[in-house]
């Protein structure tokens, strides 16, 4: 593996670090504000930390390269609906999931999710990957695993952690549009631009839905510091640089370890336990993700 790609994946973990704790974060957020309100805010914040960067690195580019006109026309053009791709996705994977975190912990909701790295290669089916064995193993291993974890004796989903498995759904879709777009767009940018179409759709909900008071925000203000401007400011940015050189099948994987540290975010500060049949769900889960991979990892990395 060479320097780039360990950096690319050194990043990547530490996206998983700060991810993984933001389930706890969210959890202790939804006790004083609602959903819509969370994301709003804090995607806003995360949002406004990245403008600095983006005019640092703007004003040395132009200092180093003569500016093009129609070059950059097309690539603002190509910027803009990447960006109001991903916000929108990126709004639904995230209000899914903080809705479902009210009746769901946070290790749970963070396993469940996880189950994206499953979905990943499926949906790369559509942009013609391929998909072999060790893929599927993990599917049918993740889908046992999540009925340990999640179903209860009526032989149903709780409605939190339903929500956390639609949500599933559209972080896998938001993991291919990063992979696609980060290659072709300014990482920087493209961060920003998804966080303020987030924030806006949320906010705009939030004022229709939600009861929305200062003193609600003030007393979750240490969650949605941390939402913003760690798991959104700084790990969406680090998830979009780290992939921009890193194997999607290989960004997935570390990605899910996400999970670990949520659930043991959970464990130490949110005192949350698992029973026995929801650790060997947690452990059939994981193992399913590292299944879903298991081909790639002993391929030839592609670009």
């Amino acid at each position: 593996m060479d320097k780039l790609k360990l950096k690319s994946n050194l990043l990547l973990l530490l996206t998983a670090a700060i991810w993984g704790f933001a389930f706890v974060a969210q959890r202790v957020g939804i006790k004083y504000v609602g959903t819509f309100t969370f994301n709003g805010i804090r995607f806003a914040l995360g949002g406004l930390s990245l403008i600095p960067l983006i005019l640092f690195f703007d004003c040395r580019s132009k200092a180093k390269i003569p500016s093009d006109k129609d070059n950059n026309h097309n690539s603002k053009k190509e910027l803009y609906l990447a960006g109001l791709l991903a916000g929108l996705c990126l709004f639904i994977a995230a209000t899914l999931q903080q809705i479902g975190l009210v009746e769901t912990t946070a290790g749970k909701a963070a396993f469940i999710t996880g189950l994206y790295i499953v979905l990943v290669p499926m949906l790369g089916m559509f942009f013609k990957h391929k998909v072999g064995i060790f893929t599927w193993i993990g599917a049918v291993t993740a889908v046992v695993g999540l009925y340990f974890l999640s179903v209860n004796e009526n032989f149903s989903l709780s409605r939190g952690d339903l929500f956390e498995l639609i949500g599933t759904f559209f972080w896998a879709v938001h993991i291919l549009l990063i992979g696609y777009f980060s290659r072709r767009a300014d990482a920087l940018k493209l961060s920003c631009l998804q966080f303020f179409v987030c924030s806006f759709l949320s906010l705009v909900t939030a004022i229709c839905v939600e009861k929305i008071t200062l003193s609600g925000i003030v007393q979750a203000s240490t969650p949605i510091l941390y939402g913003g401007l760690l798991s959104v400011g700084v790990a969406y940015t680090l998830q979009v640089i780290g992939q921009k050189n890193a194997n999607p099948s290989h960004a997935a994987l570390i990605l899910s370890l996400e999970t670990v540290f949520a659930a043991l975010g959970g464990f130490i500060l949110l005192n949350e336990r698992l029973s026995t049949m929801g650790f060997i769900g947690c452990i059939l889960m994981f193992s399913g993700m590292i299944f879903s991979q298991m081909q790639s990892l002993y391929k030839k990395d592609y670009s």
